[in-house]
């Protein structure tokens, strides 16, 4: 569940958007009206390639290196690398984070190049079907991205 000074302070921003870090690392930085970051991404799949705005996203992958001391975690998708910060203080956080897990992270982006760090609000550990959820997880990402306005 996510604390609610996440809710507060972010109150604004739109749901999580499934996203791969191919699309946040090829993605551009922008300004909103109220001053906030957000970032521009090519949607996923055939048709159309409309841009989509994203702030907060839902990421999946295999945990590479974990780095307490550090507060962050290098993950690998489908697509390359991706860094999670703040992990010590995400609820249940912790018991997932060990080399070769494979992991759902909701966060905020903080950046976006050379390699996606976001802000970790939610982690899960997804490694009792991980070969579900990997086999699938790209399937999820191009599905959600057509539907979004």
């Amino acid at each position: 569940m996510m604390g609610s000074s996440f809710l507060s302070a972010d109150r604004a921003r739109s749901p999580p958007v499934k996203v791969l870090s191919s699309q946040l690392r090829e993605g551009t930085e922008c300004q909103t009206a109220g001053g906030r970051s957000e970032y521009v991404i090519r949607r996923l799949g055939p048709g159309e390639q409309r841009s989509l705005q994203v702030s907060v996203v839902w990421m999946q992958g295999t945990v590479l290196e974990v780095q307490s001391d550090h507060n962050t975690v290098l993950i690998l998708d489908e697509t390359g690398n991706f860094v999670v910060s703040g992990i010590n203080s995400v609820p249940k956080g912790k018991p997932c984070l060990s080399a070769g897990k494979y992991v759902m992270v909701m966060g905020v982006i903080q950046s976006h190049s050379p390699e996606p760090v976001l802000r970790a609000v939610k982690m899960a550990d997804l490694s009792e079907n991980a070969v579900i959820h990997r086999k699938n997880w790209i399937y999820e990402v191009e599905d959600l991205q057509q539907i979004l306005p």
